[in-house]
This record gives C-alpha cells, structure tokens and sequence, in this order.
C-alpha cells in the first residue's frame, strides 16, 4: 500500500529546499552533499532521499520552483491594455520583487545548469524562455524596428535588461540608499532611452 502524504509534505518540502538552496550557494554544487543539506534543513538522510532521490533532482526543483515563481509574477505583472513603456516597468519590477529573499535559489539557478541532466535542462530552458519571450514581445512594441532582419537587435536588448536584474544580488542590499523599486525605474529608464538611440 503506497504511503500517504503528510498534510505538511510542501512546507517540509519548502523548507528543504531553501536551506539547500543555501548550502549550494556557499559550497557550490559539487562540493555540496546531500549529508550536509540534510543536517542543515535538520532532517535525516533518510527523509531528504524520501523528497529528493538525487542531488540533481534536488537542485532542479530548487531553479524549477524559482522560475515558476518568477513567471507567475511577471504572467500577473503584464497589464496588455497598458502602454508598452508601462507594461516594461511592471515587468522588471516583478522580475526584482521575486527575487527578494531568493539570492541562494537565484545562486543556484545561474551556476548549476552543468549538475543537471539534458532533460532537466530542457525543462529549466522552457521556463526562462517563457518569461523572456514576455519581455521581448513588450521590447518589440517598445521599437518595432528592433525585430530587423538586417540589424536583429530584439534578443541582444532583451538579455541586457535581464544581465542588469540578474547580477543586482552581487552588490544590491535591502534597505541600503536605493530600493528594488528605484533599481527597477532605473533599469527601465536605461532601457528605454538605450531603445531610443538604437537604429
């Protein structure tokens, strides 16, 4: 007879997962095992292998569940009956908020594609494509012409604004002199008048 899920199996999962997400961060995914993640989420091998059977499986769900969250912000965030100028500050604004408190899971995402299977990549691949793609078609509408065949300059754009959010975690502190919301004002404003000078 198959075991029954315990009514707390996702909040013991969530807390798992945020404190492996930690040791991956500090350790890097090689050096990480899955002793020492289990005796820092406080649980036993035995419970963390009934989760997680493998140290791959662990991190794709740590980037899996990130970028999940990640989506379903800026899925929330895009208002198309807004301007497209408008529509673009929403968007990194949400981009940013998910990663308040995420710098281990967002750590791990950017440097453990390697500790994946091809398949698993696959699916982590999907993910940010989808929010990028939501990005870029807002960028499109921004300046059409940056869809050119002859000077394709939509996906060179798009990435630049998703290099300035994605690197923030190495110098941006909460509650230092600049919010999440004046870095996204100025990612957006760089952006936008950048967008201008583009021929």
């Amino acid at each position: 007879m198959a075991r029954t899920r315990a009514q707390d199996f996702e909040e013991k999962q969530r807390g798992i997962l945020d404190k492996a997400a930690a040791v991956f961060a500090e350790q890097g995914m090689e050096k990480a095992s899955m002793s020492q993640i289990a005796a820092h989420a406080q649980v036993s091998k035995a419970l963390l292998y009934h989760y997680y059977p493998s140290k791959d499986a662990l991190i794709f769900s740590i980037i899996a569940g990130h970028l999940e969250e990640v989506d379903a912000a800026t899925e929330a965030a895009d208002d198309a009956s807004l301007p497209p100028e408008t529509r673009l500050r929403h968007l990194v604004g949400a981009v940013l908020e998910s990663y308040r408190g995420a710098d281990n899971q967002h750590k791990v995402q950017l440097n453990a594609s390697s500790a994946l299977s091809e398949e698993q990549r696959a699916g982590i691949t999907a993910l940010e494509r989808r929010i990028v793609k939501r990005f870029s078609r807002v960028i499109a509408a921004i300046n059409p012409a940056l869809t050119d065949a002859r000077r394709p300059l939509l996906t060179p754009v798009t990435m630049s604004v998703f290099g300035m959010m994605n690197w923030m975690y190495m110098w941006f502190r909460d509650g230092g002199a600049i919010s999440r919301a004046d870095y996204a004002d100025l990612v957006t404003t760089l952006t936008l008048e950048g967008i201008k000078a583009l021929r």
